[in-house]
């Protein structure tokens, strides 16, 4: 039996309260045909990613629009440079062997991140270092993906990915692959399902695009 709106954003609200990791108190939760819109203040940028992680773990959710607002306490505010310093360091120290391709610029809080990755995990890695830097309201990540793997050699990599899953059902899913860009289709039971698919299509080398297009069919 699917769940109703109202039962879903019941149990979102009790998971972000159940989470010891964030400060609920100002996020407010809202619910249409499954898809949570969150609003609201969260007193840190690595606070409103847990968030959204609370809400894809709830039964039901079958999309997630992230809109609270990053509203750092007077204490964790701090200088640009300062930020810029200290996201630098935690480039050098999360990603040793390939930091010196990435660039740091950092505007009110905000830490853009500018180079070039091989592969997409050294893209996210680079997001998830400076993520909780103190002081950072925001990452906008512009690192770009150069692909030098074939699309043929990219879709059967991400294929058998699919199939070494213990959490996908490979069959339901289909990939095409171009050009460093990878279409995924097909059906999923949950927004986790769907999401460890997006996850190892991101994985194989050359990706810079992914494409999701798979349907979650609780």
């Amino acid at each position: 039996m699917m769940k109703t709106d109202d039962e879903i954003k019941r149990d979102v609200e009790a998971e972000l309260r159940w989470d010891p990791d964030i400060d609920a108190s100002n996020i407010a939760v809202n619910v249409k045909s499954g898809v949570v819109t969150l609003t609201g203040f969260i007193p840190s940028y690595l606070q409103k990613f847990e968030a959204e992680k609370d809400v894809k773990r709830v039964q039901g959710v079958v999309g997630v629009a992230n809109d609270l607002e990053v509203r750092l306490p007077s204490v964790d505010q701090r200088p640009d440079p300062d930020i810029a310093r200290d996201a630098v360091e935690a480039l050098k120290t999360q990603l040793p062997y390939s930091y010196q391709n990435f660039k740091v610029v950092v505007r009110d809080g905000w830490i853009t991140l500018e180079g070039e990755a091989e592969w997409n995990y050294q893209k996210e890695k680079a997001d998830m270092a400076v993520r909780g830097v103190k002081g950072c309201k925001g990452v906008i990540n512009s690192i770009k993906i150069t692909p030098k793997v074939a699309a043929q050699e990219v879709k059967r990599k991400i294929e058998e990915a699919f199939l070494r899953s213990a959490e996908l059902d490979a069959k339901r899913i289909e990939v095409e692959a171009s050009d460093g860009e990878v279409v995924l289709k097909g059906t999923v039971h949950s927004w986790f399902e769907r999401e460890q698919a997006e996850r190892a299509a991101w994985q194989a080398p050359g990706v810079r695009k992914v494409e999701d297009r798979i349907v979650i069919q609780p």
